[in-house]
């Protein structure tokens, strides 16, 4: 079902696109060829390595692949775009209405311009984003508590050692308090990825680096995963929370599983369980990877909760779509009944659709303040 969706760009490109070009037959059929194989990237990639979450290409040929496929997705969208507009002229103006081969060939050109502008924007390591967040009933010693958030790392041959390395070294660069990745860290099993997420041991914050899975860590072998993070000395909250103390002031971080964790018998989140003996009163700070129980996470009492796994919607009408798909929650920060919830974009994103157009990652860093009369 995935091959047939990621199909149907390459068939509105080939028909409504390439085949009315005046063009030769050869050079139509090399050109349906290349597109057919663009268009079967997640397939080539389960070829690869057996998932298609993580392609074991070279690290230029994913980036040659993402930009086809991106280059083809917007090619047809931009086509059925002007098909409609000739449609509704066609209604006005009662006549037939050709769509000039100029045309066709200018959209071509501009898909695939902003393919590779969306490649570049996606694969280079992400700018500081910093926000403030108010808390209710903060202690007074924790006005001023910086958190850095990361999220949807996707370490993979995409975002491969040297990225990772970059992003932990601006990391600890900006001396953060405490370090918090909602999931999503990696795609590829253990021995796939160990290179490459190596890095990640050198994170450093005086209250821990904590972490949660995401859906892709079910896909490579979770329980796997969260021990080899634990060994990295992060450490994991699975269906748990932990008090952090200044002084005579607290405050709860609690981390839940990903909602798609039962469909590899793993435990399903539980923020009752999650929350369960955590001192009364105290604010709670909390790590869900997805961002669709939200209001859930506020009818508990949770303060502000952390979400990454949208990417933003990558794209700026493709996030509308996102939105749909995550109860109303895409991009940025939400208040949601007395609960902050901040979605990040994400740190990077899938290797399978690597673009950016309008949408970029963040290294989030966070200032906690309390609230003023």
């Amino acid at each position: 079902m995935l091959h047939l969706m990621f199909s149907l760009p390459c068939v509105v490109v080939l028909v409504r696109w390439l085949l009315p070009l005046p063009l030769s037959r050869r050079t139509k059929l090399a050109g349906a060829v290349v597109l057919a194989l663009a268009s079967q990237y997640h397939l080539w990639s389960r070829f690869s390595s057996g998932s298609v979450f993580s392609p074991e290409f070279p690290k230029s040929l994913i980036i040659l692949f993402n930009w086809a496929f991106g280059a083809m997705l917007l090619l047809a969208v931009f086509q059925l775009l002007l098909d409609v507009g000739a449609l509704i002229v066609a209604l006005v103006q009662r006549r037939r209405v050709p769509i000039a081969a100029r045309l066709r060939g200018a959209i071509g050109v501009i898909a695939m311009l902003l393919a590779a502008l969306g490649v570049m924007q996606a694969i280079k390591p992400p700018p500081l984003k910093d926000i403030q967040i108010i808390v209710k009933d903060l202690p007074r010693e924790f006005d001023g508590y910086r958190m850095l958030h990361l999220t949807d790392m996707h370490i993979s041959r995409l975002f491969d050692g040297a990225w990772t390395r970059k992003v932990v070294d601006d990391a600890n660069a900006l001396g953060s308090d405490l370090i918090v990745i909602t999931g999503d860290l990696i795609d590829g099993n253990v021995a796939q990825r160990e290179a490459d997420v190596a890095a990640l041991r050198d994170l450093r914050a005086p209250d821990g680096v904590w972490v949660i899975p995401g859906n892709h860590e079910y896909f490579f072998g979770h329980r796997a995963w969260m021990a080899y993070f634990a060994g990295l000395n992060m450490r994991p909250l699975d269906n748990s929370h932990t008090i952090i103390k200044r002084g005579t002031g607290q405050l709860v971080l609690a981390g839940v599983n990903d909602v798609t964790a039962p469909r590899t018998g793993a435990t399903a989140p539980d923020l009752d369980a999650a929350l369960r003996g955590a001192p009364a009163g105290v604010p709670v700070v909390l790590l869900d990877h997805q961002p669709r129980n939200a209001r859930f996470s506020a009818s508990r009492g949770v303060a502000l909760q952390l979400s990454g796994h949208t990417h933003g919607g990558m794209i700026i009408g493709l996030d509308r779509v996102v939105a749909r798909a995550n109860n109303g929650f895409v991009s940025g920060r939400y208040v949601v009944g007395g609960m902050t919830l901040y979605l990040n974009n994400g740190t990077a994103l899938w290797p399978g659709f690597a673009l950016r157009l309008g949408v970029p990652a963040e290294l989030t860093r966070i200032t906690l303040r309390r609230q003023t009369p």
